[in-house]
């Protein structure tokens, strides 16, 4: 079997979901597109492998689906756990001004000072609106003795300038010292 080589995690397996072997799947964005609109997702357990959507719909802030091959509660608690992949190049498109997550981890973030703040390493959301998770480089610089810390910078229009997905880079209204 031959992996895309676009695979993106967009969540995993939380549980089973009723008796009728439909699994309970925690999204890693609030709107889940990318799993509802793909009918075919990988899961990693018990190793790598694609499985067809039968019918999928979101159910509270999670997604539930049915999946070709998992007939029982008993089958779908046994995913639990399993981390929910789809290709890239199969979310669905989005307006100029939008971005999944998995497209800016991996940024180099920069004020607007020209300071080099870190790289997004991860997101996260607390409701409103989402968080980068910044890591300053391991070359900045942090009082003697103590590690440089993590910074938590809310993507908003007030604090994001501007995101330059082709040069890897997000411009932030953000000082060193916030």
């Amino acid at each position: 079997m031959k992996l895309p080589d676009d695979l993106t995690q967009v969540g995993f397996v939380y549980g089973a979901y009723g008796v009728a072997g439909w699994v309970r799947v925690r999204p890693f964005s609030e709107d889940a597109d990318a799993l509802l609109a793909v009918k075919t997702w990988w899961l990693d357990k018990p190793n790598v492998h694609d499985v067809d959507v039968k019918q999928v719909k979101l159910h509270g802030g999670d997604v539930v689906a049915q999946l070709v091959g998992v007939t029982d509660r008993n089958v779908a608690e046994a995913l639990k756990g399993a981390a929910v992949s789809v290709p890239r190049s199969r979310f669905p498109a989005l307006s100029a001004d939008e971005f999944y997550w998995a497209d800016l981890i991996g940024l180099e973030v920069v004020n607007l000072q020209g300071e080099h703040l870190g790289q997004v390493t991860d997101m996260m959301s607390n409701g409103p609106q989402s968080i980068l998770r910044i890591t300053p480089a391991a070359a900045d610089s942090a009082p003697e003795g103590e590690a440089a810390q993590e910074r938590l910078i809310p993507f908003v229009d007030q604090f994001v300038i501007t995101v330059d997905k082709a040069a890897k880079r997000i411009t932030v209204d953000w000082g060193l010292d916030y």
